[in-house]
């Protein structure tokens, strides 16, 4: 495509009597939406715009503007194209906006890309403002070569090795040092300790380079391989009387893989991507060494509340899951009398995370996942739930007992195996199974009135719903896919050949709400019921503002500017009660796990929002000044004036809470939802349930007609003191209305 688009519309916005610097910001927000729409590439829309002639003619000071930064972050962080004198042009009009976006870019991590190669080249021809930026990136570079050569070296022994193999020492390492470690921090062994999941992501990239790296006949597996395998690899940490020896050598240097690898990832995270991404710190060299100094502890401190909410929010589902599970008398019954309690807890947690899926993720009983039948969403969610607590009770628990009799892990392996054997059962730190037998096991769990033995077509469909197809998943990673690639906690039953494997010590401590989130939301973004979800979304939450007794428009359609021939956008949610109007834009995504993450989300969903919502609020004024029809079915009042409109972008996601994106208030759809149900209180554990504090004094309440002490309306309900109080944080306050989260909102 040609520049056209991007030169004509700046011509628009001149005419319009935009200055030269907000004509140019508006096509770069056209360009970071991906306009102009169709068939051009993004590629060719960033040749397109910084080929464009009025690039070259915008003022110094419009290199301020977050969106010019961001349309040049894009192009620095692309291959493909090269704009001849683009880098040169800017390195010498806005050297500060050249090296915010070669940082935002991710060059630090890209050092070989001819981008940065443009960038590099000024330390010599503009010392003055490039020269110890330069520096900056080196020191980097040189030490992300260091890592990255070491991970390598430590790695060449066990190249030999099998995906299986090495799944193998994974359970070993993981026995020795991530499931102690969640014993202590947690008397169950389910809350996942921030500092352990390094861990687990370590052994992720771990096998992930296997994955990569392997023969196609790895995964051509019979009982006979997997049983030389472990015989050789496993075995003999467990069990004396092996006749082979313990290859302690593998052992050693796959757990100094694991350091190397956490080394890596911790370098990536904590000081690459903190550079590129975390604005709260700038790192500042100090003769060869780097320092951070801390330039924003309110976005530091932002970060860490944004964790904080998101474990309170977990115990929120927890205790509306263990609510719904009281009130449902055929979900009990299908309880086992056998482990009655885990067994409890287990459906209390699948009730908990399909609660959060309808309400929040606009999720419908069952899913088209590709297969051939489509998935019972509650049952995935039991299923996955009961496999947990069978993990906790047969083996976890166990393996504690034994580990604190015997004091060394592999002893304790070797006395649960033993007893498994004992039993006729596989106690041993890998499981697996072929589909049959897994669809067996599964069956009982999807009975029904009409087939009480179950049905096996609903338990394949599960089974195939939580399995990750390794063969398929090395391939992806062979053709660098691997934003398709599932998290093994993600996909938790790993499919090697015709057999199932599962990791009885990941099964037992993951987040399995999370993991379903990310399965359909991150994994599954593009499954065609997404669409008809968020549409979901809008009309559940509208159902709870009509409870409330608002007056709600869905998906109501306005043209967004005042010309006849304007653009007709949607308005996801209108609100009105009490002389106030809410206007809506809603967001859904996927659970986050990194400042890397969420500042893409900040940076493109978010902001896009803030644009959109900017000029929705301005057409629903236009609209209520002529519109009788929709003043009418909002339920104001010419007489009245016109209503107080506040607009905000509601999102699935925690990041970026109570933030402002062009004016308007960010907030998690989940904080609304608790504010109009008036459930605070469940934030605040009330039974202490989730801490040695015995929950939160006076947050107790008493259902069934009673006063709620905890409430938001102690008054009473409106919409003014609604809006006041997510506006002010006054979900997150604690019942004596003292909250450090609100307080730094």
């Amino acid at each position: 495509m040609s520049s056209a688009y991007y030169e004509t519309g700046f011509a628009r916005a001149m005419a319009e009597g935009l200055d030269n610097a907000t004509a140019a910001a508006s096509m770069a927000d056209a360009l970071l939406d991906g306009k102009p729409a169709g068939r051009a590439t993004g590629i060719e829309r960033l040749t397109a715009f910084w080929s464009s002639a009025f690039v070259r003619e915008v003022p110094t000071q419009a290199w301020a503007q977050e969106s010019l930064r961001l349309a040049l972050a894009r192009y620095l962080a692309q291959d493909e194209v090269a704009v001849p004198g683009l880098v040169a042009h800017l390195a010498s009009q806005a050297p500060e906006a050249l090296r915010w976006a070669a940082r935002h870019a991710g060059l630090v991590r890209r050092p070989d890309s001819p981008r940065w190669r443009e960038v590099e080249v000024l330390a010599a021809s503009q010392p003055h403002e490039f020269a110890e930026f330069v520096q900056v990136f080196n020191v980097f570079r040189q030490a992300r070569e260091e890592r990255v050569a070491e991970v390598e070296r430590v790695r060449a022994p066990l190249a030999g090795l099998t995906p299986l193999e090495l799944l193998a020492y994974a359970s070993l390492y993981a026995f020795e040092h991530i499931v102690p470690a969640q014993l202590e921090e947690t008397a169950e062994g389910i809350e996942r300790d921030t500092s352990l999941q390094v861990r687990w992501d370590a052994i992720d990239g771990v096998l992930a380079w296997k994955l990569a790296t392997c023969d196609a006949r790895d995964f051509q597996l019979d009982d006979a391989i997997i049983g030389r395998s472990l015989r050789a690899h496993l075995a003999p940490f467990l069990l004396p009387s092996s006749q082979e020896p313990p290859r302690r050598d593998l052992y050693a240097v796959f757990s100094a893989l694991v350091g190397a690898q956490v080394e890596l990832d911790e370098f990536d995270s904590r000081s690459a991507d903190a550079f590129s991404y975390d604005d709260s710190i700038c790192f500042v060299l100090r003769g060869s060494t780097l320092e951070i100094e801390e330039v924003d502890a309110e976005a530091n401190r932002h970060w860490r509340l944004g964790e904080e909410k998101r474990l309170r929010l977990h115990g929120y589902w927890l205790y509306r899951g263990m609510h719904a599970l009281v009130e449902s008398p055929e979900l009990l019954a299908r309880v086992a009398p056998a482990n009655l309690e885990a067994n409890l807890q287990a459906l209390a947690k699948a009730m908990a995370a399909w609660l959060c899926l309808q309400e929040v993720y606009g999720i419908e009983a069952r899913v088209d996942t590709g297969s051939a039948a489509q998935v019972d969403v509650f049952n995935a969610l039991m299923s996955i739930e009961l496999m947990t607590a069978f993990y906790i009770e047969d083996f976890i628990r166990p393996f504690r007992d034994a580990l604190q009799h015997s004091g060394h892990p592999w002893l304790a392996l070797g006395t649960l195996a033993m007893s498994g054997f004992a039993q006729g059962e596989n106690r041993l730190p890998l499981t697996w199974s072929e589909k049959a037998a897994k669809i067996a096991r599964i069956m009982p769990w999807t009975a029904t009135r009409d087939r009480p033995q179950g049905h096996p077509r609903a338990a394949e469909a599960i089974l195939d719903f939580w399995t990750s197809d390794w063969e398929a998943m090395a391939a992806s990673l062979r053709a660098g896919e691997t934003d398709k690639c599932p998290r093994l906690q993600e996909l938790p039953i790993l499919k090697l050949g015709h057999h199932l494997f599962q990791l009885p010590w990941m099964q037992a401590m993951q987040d399995n709400r999370v993991a379903v989130i990310n399965n359909l939301r991150r994994l599954g973004a593009r499954r065609a019921q997404a669409r008809e979800e968020t549409r979901r979304i809008e009309q559940r939450l509208g159902d709870l503002f009509a409870g409330r007794g608002f007056k709600v428009l869905v998906g109501h359609a306005l043209p967004v500017a005042p010309d006849p021939d304007a653009q007709v956008e949607e308005i996801d949610l209108l609100c009105a009660r009490d002389g106030c109007l809410l206007v809506l834009e809603l967001k859904s995504t996927f659970v986050r796990r990194s400042q890397k993450e969420a500042w893409f989300h900040r940076t493109s969903t978010l902001r896009k929002a803030g644009l959109q919502l900017r000029r929705k609020v301005a057409a629903v004024r236009r609209a209520l000044v002529f519109d009788d029809a929709l003043r009418s079915a909002l339920g104001l009042d010419a007489d009245d004036g016109p209503p107080e409109v506040t607009g905000w972008i509601v999102d699935t996601s925690i990041e970026c809470d109570h933030q402002r994106f062009n004016g308007f208030l960010k907030v998690s759809l989940e904080e609304v939802l608790i504010a109009l149900r008036d459930e605070r209180r469940w934030l605040n554990d009330p039974d202490g349930l989730f801490g040695p504090s015995g929950g939160r004094k006076g947050a107790e309440s008493r259902d069934g007609g009673c006063t709620v002490v905890d409430s938001l309306y102690p008054e009473g309900f409106s919409a003014g003191r609604f809006i006041g109080a997510v506006e002010s944080g006054a979900v997150w306050a604690d019942s004596a209305g003292s909250s450090r989260l609100a307080s730094a909102q």
